[in-house]
């Protein structure tokens, strides 16, 4: 089952939603404000997130944007609103569907298992099987783990995806185009994604772009990984 994160104002829809997906066996924390959202996801774990537009402190389509800043967790929009323009600007903006009020539970666990078939399939489908060694960092892409000098890294599953794609291609500089396309599966989108990505990447893998060890960004082409020194395997 999955690990929910329902972002929801009103307390009753609220309650609804934490009592029938924990009885379909969900793990469930839930929040009201976009703040809160965005706190929990950057400590905690979620397989999906079931988003309110009408939040109190951002709208939702704010917050699905700052959400997207820092993490690639699937994301479901659930609000009154049904403006065919709003839906289409949203899921072009990162969400992964979209649940018009009222619906039933029934019809969003559908929905959540959809997107959670999808994502696992886009992230399978660009891993290569083979463990990939790249001077201390070992990243085995079927065990989904990657480990630094012997120690396990604690990664989100797109920086886990990002760094096992650059791992597959050692030395060689990827465009970000590629990254984008690849690792999330978007035919264009915003830098900053990436970015913030590698960023956190850098952080931790114990380095920084001013002094990097293992991720090298070549202003205006693109991003490489290779070990300290340059020595890429052959």
């Amino acid at each position: 089952m999955a690990s929910v994160l329902v972002v929801e104002d009103d307390q009753f829809v609220r309650s609804a939603l934490i009592r029938h997906l924990t009885d379909a066996a969900h793990t469930v924390r839930s929040v009201g404000t976009a703040l809160e959202a965005l706190r929990e996801v950057a400590h905690f774990p979620f397989d999906v997130v079931v988003l309110d537009l009408g939040l109190p402190d951002l709208d939702g389509s704010e917050a699905l944007k700052m959400l997207r800043g820092i993490t690639d967790v699937p994301v479901i929009i659930a609000t009154a609103r049904d403006d065919e323009t709003e839906i289409v600007r949203l899921l072009n903006a990162g969400a992964d569907d979209y649940l018009t009020k009222p619906f039933s539970v029934e019809h969003l666990s559908a929905r959540m298992a959809a997107v959670l078939r999808r994502s696992r399939t886009a992230a399978g489908d660009v891993q290569p099987t083979s463990v990939l060694r790249v001077g201390g960092l070992t990243v085995d892409p079927l065990r989904r783990q990657a480990e630094l000098d012997g120690v396990r890294l604690d990664l989100t599953r797109r920086e886990f995806d990002l760094l096992a794609f650059l791992a597959g291609r050692p030395g060689v500089v990827v465009a970000r185009k590629e990254l984008l396309a690849e690792v999330w599966q978007q035919s264009y989108g915003d830098d900053q994604t990436i970015d913030v990505h590698l960023s956190w990447l850098r952080r931790k893998l114990g380095e920084t772009a001013a002094q990097p060890r293992y991720l090298h960004t070549l202003r205006g082409v693109g991003v490489k990984l290779e070990p300290p020194g340059g020595e890429v395997p052959r």
